[in-house]
């Protein structure tokens, strides 16, 4: 005996998978919107990190390097000496060293030396040496610590020789004993650098997911097709089913395309530092996507929404920014909080599943009830932003 309710749910289901097919092949036949989705969410990412990496390598040539630039370095024969004692090399600065370094042409900082520095020594005096750069140069930055550190062991070396003439142990300068013992582990500190996974891979979903809700909603009222299907035996809320779930596979597959380009553009890193610290592997990858997948959900739902009552293809597309907007700020909270995170951080889409991916970046522990709370938000989001969307259809606005 065949049972009429479980008919006419077959038949919805199959109204729905009949929907989505059709909006897919919909939404893959747009070649040229979809190239510019896969370049700008899934090469940025990768591309960015072979940049950063770059930036960081010539950082870190430059923090080892062993020259230092003096002008007037034929005053102080002394702190040349020491400064080759410590297997590096004092060059004469160029001659119009100030203007290259006010015009950011010159990275290396610069000692400048007044001609009575060895005449100030011999007397007793503290002669007065100009550390000379310019604090908007980045590869400035990076080597005036290590210039600043030779000063301060000349220092450290002639107060110790004067103490020693004296019979003064040099240990009672010291009060204390100071240890630098860093307690993060180190998946956090590669959380660092890979804390920009996230980010480009919420921008993949959004803008994976915007051209599908467009086009599934306002885009098929403009070309005159909604009315057609709105005419089939289907229901409404299988129509709908169909369109999000059509919606939500072109942002995940966007996604999944954006976590999988990190793999190999790690072989691209040129930082060994950053090589080292960069811990993303395909567990990482997995777990993200699983963490997402809600959000893309959510995200389709409510672009579909917010385009279903517009009137246009270019006012959906407006509306939507401002949406993509928000989300993209929302987890700017957890960067201005600063008490960490707190429990309402797991209740805001986007905000949640940013907290969560970083705490699977830095190797930390999520509890059941951390996951069940982000889910259940998208879910209920989700389901009234459908909700919305089967009520708008069954409005005779739209016929």
């Amino acid at each position: 005996m065949k049972i009429p309710h479980m008919g006419l749910l077959a038949d919805q289901l199959t109204a729905t998978w009949t929907v989505f097919k059709k909006e897919l092949i919909d939404a893959l036949r747009d070649r040229r919107t979809l190239m510019m989705v896969i370049v700008s969410s899934v090469l940025v990412g990768p591309a960015v990190l072979v940049a950063l990496s770059n930036l960081i390598g010539g950082i870190e040539r430059q923090a080892e390097g062993r020259e230092v630039l003096v002008a007037g370095l034929e005053h102080a024969p002394s702190l040349r000496n020491y400064i080759e004692r410590q297997t590096f090399m004092a060059r004469a600065a160029p001659a119009d060293y100030a203007r290259q370094i006010r015009d950011s042409k010159l990275g290396e900082p610069v000692l400048v030396i007044a001609p009575d520095f060895e005449a100030a020594l011999a007397d007793g005096r503290m002669p007065e040496v100009v550390l000379l750069y310019n604090s908007t140069n980045t590869r400035a930055q990076v080597s005036v610590p290590r210039v600043a550190r030779l000063l301060q062991g000349f220092n450290s070396e002639r107060a110790t020789l004067h103490l020693a003439m004296r019979a003064v142990a040099p240990a009672l300068l010291q009060a204390v004993v100071v240890q630098d013992r860093d307690v993060a582990a180190p998946a956090a500190r590669a959380a660092r650098f890979t804390g920009m996974v996230p980010l480009f891979l919420l921008l993949a979903v959004l803008y994976g997911t915007l051209a599908a809700a467009l086009d599934s909603t306002v885009g098929e009222r403009e070309r005159g097709s909604l009315e057609p299907l709105l005419a089939t035996p289907a229901s409404r809320a299988a129509l709908v089913l169909g369109k999000w779930a059509a919606v939500t596979s072109v942002g995940l597959a966007i996604a999944v395309l954006s976590v999988l380009s990190f793999l190999p553009a790690q072989w691209m890193i040129r930082s060994e530092t950053l090589q080292a610290m960069f811990r993303f592997g395909p567990r990482e990858a997995a777990l993200l996507l699983a963490l997402i997948a809600p959000l893309a959900g959510a995200v389709a739902a409510l672009m579909m929404a917010i385009a279903i009552r517009c009137k246009t293809f270019k006012e959906a597309q407006t509306n939507n920014s401002l949406l993509v907007l928000a989300i993209t700020m929302l987890p700017l909270i957890e960067v201005f909080s600063q008490g960490g995170q707190q429990a309402w951080h797991l209740a805001v889409p986007a905000l949640a599943q940013t907290v969560l991916m970083n705490r699977v970046l830095r190797d930390e522990a999520i509890a059941g009830g951390e996951l069940l709370l982000p889910l259940g938000a998208c879910v209920v989001l989700g389901a009234l932003a459908l909700a919305f969307v089967v009520r708008s259809l069954r409005s005779a606005a739209l016929r």
